[in-house]
């Protein structure tokens, strides 16, 4: 019996040996948001090796590969998460032998950055916000808060060092030394990653491990992109029979059919009400630091 061909427009959809795709194809993988561990309800779209696991392994393993394009926008978070996902976009770039096409949006800056470096090559549009190589850290000084209030605070520990910059208690300048010293050391393993992966293309002279950041236009005579344009401009000048496909992370089945806010039987409990909170704000004040 004879079996019936698919068409072979939809046969080079197809996965495996099924069909082969009839031009070439470029990804791209959007890289949008805060960089941090959560994944919880957040007011933005958050970057971590959780949300962004599938996605690349599927821009990765499209047939008919060309490259694969990294659209990325974050003003960057954890220094482990972007370390953990520039790593497996590494790993799945030599494992697949395909280069790696960078594109700064609004902002590429700290872990945003970090990201982009994973790239073989940077663009960024002129008016891009790139850069600030650099480790900071934030917390709030409540002491004498909760007593104000009427609320007695106790805190027992195990080790002199278990309360180390506790919000609520007096600040330590020992305390304040060993976190310079952590964060000296994230910045030296920052700086060596951004070396690695640019090379020769810095500019020899210039200073570009302070924190600073620049514009897409001043970013490429620092050698920290390699050009200026859009995706897509970029790209069709770089594999002009390539297709561009968006790689978006699959929403769960739930989501799709809209039932995903089903009425809870209880409201939230207020602590993760203000956790969420905490959160959207520490959020919203990194986009804030580069005008956004």
């Amino acid at each position: 019996m004879d079996v019936p061909r698919l068409p072979d427009r939809l046969a080079s959809r197809l996965p495996g040996r099924l069909g082969e795709p009839d031009r070439p194809v470029v990804p791209l993988v959007r890289l949008h948001g805060v960089i941090t561990p959560t994944t919880g309800p957040v007011p933005r779209s958050v970057i971590n090796s959780v949300t962004t696991e599938k996605v690349l392994e599927r821009a990765f393993t499209r047939d008919g590969l060309a490259a694969v394009a990294l659209l990325i926008n974050s003003p960057g978070g954890s220094p482990t998460q972007s370390a953990l996902v520039a790593d497996r976009i590494r790993g799945l770039a030599a494992e697949h032998e395909v280069p790696v096409l960078a594109f700064c949006e609004d902002v590429a800056a700290s872990g945003g950055y970090w990201l982009a470096c994973a790239a073989d090559e940077i663009y960024a549009h002129p008016t891009s916000i790139v850069g600030s190589i650099g480790v900071v850290s934030q917390s709030f000084g409540l002491e004498g808060l909760l007593q104000r209030i009427g609320v007695e605070r106790r805190l027992y520990t195990a080790g002199e060092a278990k309360a180390r910059l506790d919000p609520f208690l007096p600040e330590k300048p020992e305390d304040v030394l060993w976190l310079r010293g952590l964060q000296d050391q994230l910045h030296t393993m920052f700086r060596e990653w951004v070396v690695s992966r640019r090379g020769e293309r810095l500019a020899p002279d210039a200073e570009l491990f302070n924190g600073e950041v620049w514009t897409g236009a001043r970013a490429v005579e620092l050698g920290l992109v390699d050009g200026l344009g859009t995706p897509r401009a970029v790209l069709a000048e770089r594999f002009p029979d390539a297709e561009l496909v968006p790689v978006d992370a699959r929403r769960p089945l739930l989501a799709r059919l809209g039932l995903s806010r089903l009425p809870a039987a209880a409201g939230p409990h207020p602590a993760d009400l203000a956790g969420q909170l905490a959160q959207a704000v520490e959020i919203r004040a990194a986009w804030a630091r580069y005008g956004l």
